[in-house]
Order: C-alpha cells, then sequence, then structure tokens
C-alpha cells in the first residue's frame, strides 16, 4: 500500500519552550548525592598538623613572653601573674602599647582550649597581636624555636 504526501508547503510550528523536565530529574539526583556525601564529610579524625618550614623572620629585640605552664599558672616575662591581673601586668610591661606583639608559649601538656583560653584573655585585654612560640626539629634534627603569629601575619619566625 502506498501513501501519498501532498507536495505542498508545510510551515511547522517553532516551539520556543524549555523542557525542564530533565532538568529538574539532574538536579534532584544532584541534591540526593549531596544529602548522602554531607554527612560522610564531617566524620572527626585526629589531625597531627604538619610542621611549618616558612624562613625564620629576626627576632624583635625584646620580646615579652607569656608563658602557660603545666599546672595551668601564667607566666609574664620571668615573673608569675594571675589570670585576674593579666591584662594590668601587660598595660604595664608593655606602657600601655596594644599594638606590640605578645609571644604565648604553652607546655605541651596544656590542652588546646586552654590556651585558646589564655588567648581569649589577652584578646579581652586589648591585645590582638600574637604570636605563638614552639620548638621545631630543623633539617638536622637539631630543634629550633619557632614562632607562628596569628592571622594577621601567617608565618614568622623571630
Amino acid at each position: 500500500m502506498a501513501v501519498k504526501l501532498s507536495s505542498g508547503e508545510v510551515d511547522l510550528e517553532l516551539n520556543h519552550e524549555i523542557n525542564v523536565t530533565p532538568f529538574i530529574d539532574v538536579i534532584l539526583v544532584l541534591l540526593i548525592i549531596f544529602m548522602v556525601a554531607a554527612p560522610l564529610s564531617t566524620v572527626d579524625v585526629t589531625v597531627e598538623l604538619p610542621a611549618s618550614t616558612a624562613q625564620p623572620v629576626p627576632r624583635p629585640d625584646k620580646p615579652l613572653f607569656l608563658t602557660v605552664k603545666s599546672d595551668l599558672s601564667l607566666l609574664l616575662g620571668e615573673a608569675p601573674v594571675g589570670r585576674a591581673s593579666l591584662q594590668g601586668a601587660l598595660d604595664a610591661a608593655t606602657l600601655s602599647d596594644k599594638e606590640q606583639r605578645i609571644f604565648l608559649r604553652a607546655d605541651k601538656s596544656v590542652t588546646y582550649g586552654e590556651l585558646m583560653e589564655t588567648m581569649n584573655l589577652l584578646r579581652a585585654a586589648g591585645y590582638l597581636k600574637i604570636g605563638l612560640v614552639s620548638l621545631e626539629a630543623g633539617p638536622g634534627g637539631a630543634a629550633a624555636r619557632n614562632v607562628q603569629q596569628d592571622s594577621k601575619a601567617p608565618e614568622a619566625r623571630p
């Protein structure tokens, strides 16, 4: 059986609408993937932070060290200071110069929370430039003094 098509020209209508159904399907699949993957990425993992390899910065003439001992007592320079009187002792030692950098060092048995509490005391006193002091094994295995400064100057060592 044969079919005859008309030879007349037929104008087909143009469809200007976008078919969004496949787009919505893809978005929903991606949403499900991210909903499943997000809780898996927040697993608590023990972390050993790497050592810094930045070049040392010249040591200041008279650095001011605040030390947190293993019994959580504080020493400003060589003198013991109470947590309540820390601001007054800092103001006396720096002549109320809040721009002077305070180098914070702590015994390795001091917990991270206690160190952060001490940093919060410094910030509450108005001293925002804080450098963290640590020991770092050098290339030959010898320990060297290492100072990491706060976020204003990420890696510098006196």
